[in-house]
């Protein structure tokens, strides 16, 4: 079993210069002239495979719901490599299959096909009660409702997860993270007593107090307001920056999306593009060309 340690503080590829470009996702009238690099999805092939070894690995996930005039195909063939140490979005149009991909990723729903490799361990087949263990020793969530149990302290929520564990917890990075997310005081309240951002801070704190291999979160700023939602993507940026943290985020909106070392576009359950270094305006630039692209012929759209 994954025994989760401190991580060493690595340094963040967040202002690590841009790989040069293989080609343009995006029309060069409309490209962005700026900073960002984008790049076509590269298909899955050996040599495209990086030389170290990726913190999560998707191959080839495929993914159909529903039958007839309903199935739908979230998913078709796609194929993602996550760095390890480093902050991914994932956007796209309504019905992309970036939810359905981030489920994948965290192990919560499993594919028809494809497998997905968290840290070197293919967990595509896994049994039920063997999701569940890793679910909770080696991946952090962070979702849109915070999902604090109400009857609970702001610091019992954050132990949580090791508590269910029976592990140990590292007092002093416990109490590192909490500083780190200006907690402190906050730590005898219960979820009603703090305002949407402090719990959210929370749900943070509780991803990150397990150090797990990868923290997904789901539209994490969706229910925030601007301020709060800006403070919330700075701490999701310092658990990369300052713990060596491996992220990976959904979201709807370019602002949060720039926050990231690398944002990739999905369209149709497929890789659409990707842009590193990116902007706010270089993201909406790209998702919008992705939103008027027309779309290939499918059994239905992705969710």
């Amino acid at each position: 079993m994954h025994t989760p340690q401190q991580p060493p503080a690595r340094t963040s590829t967040h202002a690590a210069s841009a790989a040069p470009a293989t080609a343009s996702a995006f029309p060069t009238s409309q490209a962005p002239t700026h900073t960002p690099t984008t790049t076509t999805a590269p298909e899955a092939s050996p040599s495209s495979a990086p030389t170290a070894e990726p913190a999560i690995r998707a191959i080839g996930l495929v993914k159909t719901y529903g039958e007839g005039d309903a199935r739908v195909r979230p998913l078709d063939g796609l194929t993602l490599d996550i760095a390890a140490g480093s902050f991914t979005a994932i956007m796209g149009p309504s019905g992309s299959g970036k939810s359905t991909l981030l489920n994948m990723l965290a192990g919560l729903d499993v594919p028809d096909a494809g497998d997905v490799i968290l840290a070197g361990t293919p967990i595509t087949g896994l049994k039920d009660s063997q999701l569940t263990a890793l679910r909770r020793d080696r991946i952090g969530f962070v979702f849109q409702a915070f999902n604090l149990v109400p009857a609970m302290t702001a610091e019992e929520n954050i132990l949580l997860p090791s508590q269910l564990a029976g592990r140990k917890v590292d007092r002093r990075f416990f109490h590192r993270i909490v500083d780190l997310l200006g907690l402190t005081d906050r730590l005898r309240h219960r979820p009603h007593e703090l305002s949407g951002g402090q719990q959210q801070r929370v749900a943070v704190a509780r991803a990150l107090v397990t150090s797990p291999e990868v923290i997904v979160a789901d539209e994490p700023t969706g229910n925030l307001d601007s301020a709060s939602g800006a403070e919330v993507l700075g701490l999701l940026r310092a658990s990369v920056d300052e713990f060596g943290q491996t992220v990976v985020m959904v979201t709807h909106d370019p602002q949060a999306a720039a926050r990231a070392d690398r944002v990739v576009m999905l369209a149709d359950g497929r890789l659409a593009g990707e842009l590193r270094s990116p902007t706010a305006e270089a993201v909406a630039t790209a998702l919008a060309h992705i939103t008027t692209q027309p779309s290939p012929t499918q059994a239905g759209g992705a969710r």
